[in-house]
């Protein structure tokens, strides 16, 4: 009998996550030079990493040797969001956070609730913890609340909700978030993924911290994967009651965080107008972005992220051609969206090298096709 067979019959079910394709390997397997790749696939600061985090960094080089000690960017981390250091658990990313959240609650016998379109890290923990995992149909490609909320069955003990939503970028009003989690069962979970919170417009953003002390069973996740700059250093977090907060320190992994991580995230916190610049750069190149699929006669979802999914037809061998002119951006077939890809923001240069490329393509595929 083969080793895989003495694996879990749930865990040798799992398609594993693929992440959007590094310039490096699109380097090899197309023979052009890295500095011709432009890569928009996978919602990174274009901007990269502040100078003040990469300051912090260089000073830390030294310390590397030793273990690390969240204490001073959790402590940071509960003055900017106002809750106490016993509610902030740190994460290699915050898939590390939805990780230790699927290992506390889910189990064989018990279930999750996510949308169709969600991240999926969701059904991917959520099936890696042997529950079952109920996918509600999605509305206008985001989540539908009234759905998720009549899915929820005796067994359910997690609701995954992402907001704004990966890929699609959907964005729900923080009202219609509120109204749900007063109706959810005070013993399910509800973790409600901000990791884009950054790029909405100030008006619409809410503090969803402030709202754990009335719901207890929220969990509030950020990264700074995203508008920080820091997604090779990986680290999110969790904000939560001391609870629940106490219980996923339990399965945390000890040291997740590395020195390097800690300090560059403590320096990003501060460094306003370096938020302020990649916000504004999103915008710009947003409006860029959607004028030119309008343009090109192409729809799109509206989104409240550093993405834009749009519809091109045959996405593959957009994808594809694409690739061949060194632009890489996101297939969605994964997620059953076979006829959508998304593109990250860039800067404006890289913004117009894809508009270009996707102008060539879709020359090509009307020329092939006529």
């Amino acid at each position: 009998m083969s080793l895989s067979a003495q694996a879990l019959p749930y865990v040798r079910a799992i398609s594993p996550y693929q992440p959007g394709k590094p310039i490096t390997e699109l380097a090899r397997e197309m023979g052009l030079p890295v500095e011709r790749i432009v890569k928009l696939a996978s919602n990174e600061n274009p901007l990269g990493m502040s100078p003040s985090a990469q300051a912090a960094v260089a000073k830390a080089l030294s310390g590397v040797a030793r273990y690390p000690d969240q204490f001073e960017l959790i402590e940071k981390l509960a003055a900017h969001t106002g809750l106490t250091r016993q509610q902030i658990v740190l994460g290699n990313g915050s898939n590390d956070v939805l990780e230790m959240l699927a290992r506390v609650f889910l189990a064989p016998g018990r279930s999750a609730v996510f949308s169709q379109y969600a991240f999926a890290v969701y059904p991917l923990a959520t099936q890696a913890s042997g529950a079952e995992g109920i996918m509600v149909r999605a509305l206008d490609y985001g989540h539908d609340l009234a759905e998720m909320l009549a899915a929820i069955r005796p067994d359910t003990r997690l609701v995954w909700i992402a907001n704004p939503n990966n890929p699609t970028g959907n964005f729900l009003p923080y009202d219609e978030v509120r109204a749900f989690l007063e109706n959810v069962p005070p013993d399910v979970v509800v973790v409600l993924d901000e990791a884009y919170n950054e790029y909405l417009p100030p008006a619409a953003r809410i503090d969803t911290a402030a709202w754990i002390a009335q719901f207890p069973q929220l969990v509030v996740c950020r990264s700074f994967s995203k508008i920080y700059g820091l997604a090779g250093l990986r680290l999110g977090y969790a904000m939560a009651s001391p609870e629940v907060a106490d219980l996923l320190n339990r399965v945390r992994q000890p040291f997740n965080v590395n020195n390097l991580a800690l300090v560059a995230a403590q320096a990003a916190l501060d460094d306003t107008p370096f938020l302020q610049a990649s916000y504004e750069l999103n915008q710009a190149g947003l409006a860029m972005l959607v004028n030119a699929l309008s343009r090109m006669g192409l729809s799109h979802i509206p989104s409240g992220g550093n993405f834009l999914t749009f519809r091109v037809g045959d996405a593959a061998r957009v994808n594809q051609l694409l690739l061949a002119e060194g632009v890489i951006v996101r297939p969605l077939a994964a997620y059953g969206l076979h006829q959508h890809l998304r593109v990250s923001i860039g800067t404006l240069e890289e913004n117009a090298r894809f508009i270009a490329a996707l102008e060539k393509v879709l020359e090509k595929t009307a020329e092939k096709g006529a």
